[in-house]
């Protein structure tokens, strides 16, 4: 299958990376990226010559939430087409935490957003020193919903609070210490440290893996149908308050939001 926005390699072992290539976006989620993730996530899955895959993005960035033209289309759409939009990233992040196989992480810079959720649906990230994270909806007057149920179900409700509320950006620190990743190395050694977290899988089963993982998932809180839905309701619902139009607006404008403080001042 040909991708426009990612590509896929398989070598001998069995490893396949998927890489997001829109570099000079920083990798930002659009609706094609969005829809190709989740056709390459159902394929790696019945590939039975795959027996992991490792997730990272080409640049200096893994991947830096949501792409701006995507937001702009958002503005002008029905609330039924916000929905259906949002609904293709949950699917998305669903379909890469439900695939059967191991996915690893290869964080090879900063995350936000949607970033960050692509994180938490991996089984494991390494990531380089110096890289930042935040959830930075509530910036633009929004919420991080569709992301919501597997970034709190990996850092944890509290930390999910903290920083969805905030907003604030936090460092590979404090992102290892609250599980969003799993090790942190130098640039020069994130491909040694990915081969080091890959090696012990090819002495698992694969069906075992496959299992063990759905054993995973099924003793942690449910991500069904309806949970997701709950999430796009309450999206559709902040996409629709004054404050969402003043954070957008602001942050096309390149302005400060009205709300905004100077802490210092």
């Amino acid at each position: 299958m040909t991708y426009e926005t990612l590509s896929v390699a398989v070598d001998r072992l069995g490893v396949a990376t998927l890489t997001l290539r829109r570099p000079a976006q920083h990798n930002a989620l659009s609706g094609p990226m969005i829809r190709e993730l989740t056709a390459a996530a159902g394929k790696l899955g019945e590939d039975k010559a795959v027996r992991l895959v490792v997730l990272t993005g080409e640049g200096e960035s893994f991947c830096a939430g949501g792409d701006l033209n995507w937001m702009k289309a958002q503005i002008a759409a029905t609330r039924g087409e916000r929905i259906t939009e949002a609904r293709h990233l949950a699917l998305m992040l669903k379909a890469l935490r439900d695939l059967p196989k191991p996915l690893i992480a290869r964080v090879n810079g900063p995350a936000y957003g949607g970033g960050v959720g692509l994180i938490s649906v991996c089984d494991a990230a390494i990531a380089v020193e110096g890289a930042r994270f935040g959830l930075t909806e509530t910036r633009l007057g929004l919420i991080p919903a569709t992301i919501s149920p597997y970034v709190a179900a990996r850092i944890g409700p509290a930390a999910f609070l903290r920083f969805s509320t905030s907003a604030r950006l936090f460092d590979t620190g404090t992102a290892q210490g609250i599980g969003l990743l799993s090790g942190v190395v130098a640039p020069e050694a994130l491909d040694a440290a990915v081969e080091a977290e890959i090696v012990p899988y090819f002495s698992a089963s694969p069906e075992a893996v496959a299992a063990s993982k759905a054993l995973a998932h099924a003793l942690a809180p449910p991500i069904d149908g309806r949970l997701i839905e709950m999430t796009l309701t309450r999206l559709a619902d902040t996409w629709e308050t004054p404050e969402a139009a003043e954070g957008i607006a602001a942050f096309l404008e390149k302005r400060k939001a009205k709300w905004v403080i100077d802490a210092k001042g």
